[in-house]
C-alpha cells in the first residue's frame, strides 16, 4: 500500500516562508480559525485589525493542531516568521508552483460559488480525487491563498473562487493563482457602494484576466451589457471564449427549457453539441451551466461527463437548496417548500431568484422574505424599489421584507400585494411561522450579513422530520 503524503512537512513550510522550524511536523491541512481545527492541520495565526490569531494558539494546540505558523516565539513545533500573512501567501505560492494542476479562476457578480461548485463537480468525474476547490466562499485577500496552500501537490485541477469589492483586488488574486483559465460568470451592480458606475465593475471583473499564464483562456459572457469591456480585456489576456443565449457566442445554448426545479438543454460547445439537464432551475443556472462547459472544454476535461455532473448538481446551502419542511405555527400545518437562498444578494441574482419562483406552481400560495441587498451606495433605494416588478411578474401573494433598506420596496409595492416590512431575521421567522401554510413555497433571500439563514436554519429543524 502507497502511503499518503501528508499536505506539508514543518521543513517545507520553513522553506517556502522564509520561517525557522522549531520541532519538525507535518500537515494534512492549513486553517486560520482555529475552531476549523479536528487534527493534523497547520495552524495560521493571522493578525489582523479586529483579532490576533495568536490568541488562538492554545485552542488550535488542544483541538490537535499539528503545527503553527507565528510571527512570535511559542511552545511546539511551530514556523516562526517575520509577518503570517505574508507567509500564507508564500506558502500559497508554493504549493502553485510544485504542482501539475490545470488551475480555474472564477469570479462574477454573481454565480462564481455555484460555478466554482459546478465545475469541481464536473472535473471529478473525470479525474476522481484529483480535483481540489475552495471551500465555502474563501475568494477574498485571506481566503484565496488559504485555498491554494491547502491545494495538494498530486491535485490535476485546482478551482478558485475570486472575489472583490474593490478595484486593484482581482489583479492582486490573479497574480497569486495564475491560472490556466479564467472566468467571469457574470457583471451587475453588486459592491455598488465603492464603485461610481456598474461599468467600473466590469473593468474591476475583467481584472481576473490579467494573471492568466501565457497561452491561458479567458472566459465571458456574450450577453452582458458590457461586453465591450470584456471582449477586449479577454481577447488581450490569450485564448479567448464567449458563453451565453446569443448564437454568435462560442459556447451557447441552441434551445432549453425552464423547469421549476432543473432545466434541460441542448448546447454548442465549438464544434461539439451536448444535451443535458441542470439540476438547478433557471435561466441564470443555464448561463453557468454553459460557462462550466467552456472550461471544462478549455481544460482537457470530458464533456459528456461534466453534463452527468450537471444533472446531480442541486442542494447548495444558501443559493437554491430546497427543503420540505412541516408548516404552520410550530409545524402544525403541513408541508412547505423553501428555496434557501439566503446567502447573499444583490439586484440581479434577486430578479434570477424571483424568476425561478414565479416558474414554480404550488397547490398553496407563492411567499417571499426578501432582506437588505448590501454595498449598494447612494442608488441602493432605487435598486429596491426596482424589485417592485420582478416581484409581482412572480406572483407573490405575500412577502416579508427585511431590514431598513427594504423599505423602497415595500413603498413600490404598495397595495400590490400582502407587505409585512420587520427589522430583522428574528422578526422575519416569527411573522413567517404563522403565514407558511400547507403546499405553499417560500423564497428567501437577502445579504448574508442579514442572518436569514437562520431562518432557514430554524425551517430545516423541522425538515428530518416533514421527510423528503
Amino acid at each position: 500500500m502507497t502511503e499518503l503524503r501528508p499536505l506539508w512537512t514543518g521543513s517545507e513550510i520553513a522553506a517556502a516562508t522564509g520561517g525557522v522550524l522549531h520541532g519538525d511536523f507535518t500537515a494534512n491541512g492549513v486553517t486560520f480559525d482555529s475552531r476549523e481545527v479536528i487534527g493534523g492541520e497547520l495552524f495560521v495565526a493571522l493578525t489582523g485589525e479586529t483579532t490576533d490569531g495568536h490568541r488562538f494558539l492554545d485552542s488550535a494546540r488542544s483541538r490537535g493542531a499539528a503545527g503553527l505558523l507565528v510571527s512570535a516565539p511559542t511552545d511546539g513545533p511551530h514556523v516562526l516568521v517575520a509577518d503570517t500573512m505574508l507567509a500564507l501567501r508564500a506558502l500559497a505560492a508554493a504549493a502553485r508552483d510544485r504542482s501539475a494542476a490545470v488551475r480555474i479562476g472564477v469570479t462574477g457578480s454573481v454565480g462564481k460559488t455555484g460555478t466554482k461548485e459546478a465545475l469541481k463537480l464536473a472535473l471529478e468525474r473525470f479525474v476522481t480525487g484529483r480535483v481540489h476547490a475552495s471551500v465555502k466562499s474563501y475568494n477574498n485577500h485571506t481566503g484565496v491563498p488559504l485555498s491554494l496552500a491547502r491545494m495538494p501537490a498530486d491535485s490535476r485541477y485546482g478551482v478558485f473562487e475570486m472575489g472583490m469589492n474593490h478595484a486593484g483586488e482581482l489583479t492582486d488574486l490573479a497574480a497569486l493563482v495564475q491560472p490556466d483559465i479564467a472566468v467571469i460568470t457574470w457583471v451587475a451592480s453588486a459592491h455598488r457602494e465603492f464603485f461610481a458606475r456598474e461599468a467600473d465593475i466590469a473593468h474591476a471583473k475583467a481584472e481576473v484576466f490579467s494573471g492568466l499564464k501565457p497561452g491561458g483562456t479567458a472566459i465571458w459572457p456574450l450577453d452582458n451589457v458590457h461586453r465591450d469591456i470584456l471582449r477586449p480585456a479577454a481577447q488581450a489576456a490569450g485564448r479567448a471564449i464567449s458563453f451565453g443565449f446569443d448564437p454568435a457566442a462560442d459556447v451557447h445554448a441552441e434551445k432549453f427549457v425552464l423547469h421549476p426545479d432543473c432545466s434541460c438543454v441542448t448546447a454548442r460547445i465549438g464544434t461539439e453539441r451536448l444535451t443535458y439537464r441542470v439540476g438547478m432551475a433557471g435561466r441564470h443556472w443555464v448561463s453557468n451551466s454553459l460557462a462550466v462547459l467552456a472550461a471544462v472544454q478549455a481544460a482537457g476535461g470530458d464533456l459528456a461527463l461534466a453534463g452527468l455532473a450537471l444533472a446531480e448538481l442541486s442542494d447548495l446551502p444558501g443559493r437554491g437548496k430546497r427543503l420540505r419542511v412541516l408548516a404552520g405555527q410550530n409545524g402544525s400545518g403541513g408541508q412547505a417548500i423553501v428555496i434557501d437562498e439566503s446567502y447573499n444578494a444583490n439586484p440581479a441574482s434577486m430578479a434570477a431568484s424571483l424568476a425561478v419562483l414565479g416558474e414554480i406552481k404550488p397547490a398553496g400560495r407563492r411567499l417571499a422574505v426578501l432582506g437588505d441587498m448590501r454595498e449598494l451606495g447612494t442608488g441602493s433605494a432605487q435598486f429596491h424599489a426596482d424589485l417592485a416588478e420582478h416581484v409581482k411578474a412572480a406572483g407573490i401573494e405575500a412577502i416579508i421584507l427585511v431590514g431598513n433598506e427594504m423599505k423602497a420596496l415595500a413603498l413600490a409595492l404598495g397595495r400590490a400585494l400582502e407587505v409585512r416590512h420587520v427589522a430583522d431575521a428574528a422578526a422575519a421567522l416569527q411573522t413567517l411561522d404563522p403565514m407558511l401554510g400547507a403546499d405553499d413555497v417560500v423564497l428567501i433571500k437577502g445579504s448574508n450579513s442579514l442572518g436569514l439563514g437562520g431562518v432557514v436554519a430554524a425551517l430545516a429543524a423541522r425538515e428530518q422530520e416533514a421527510g423528503r
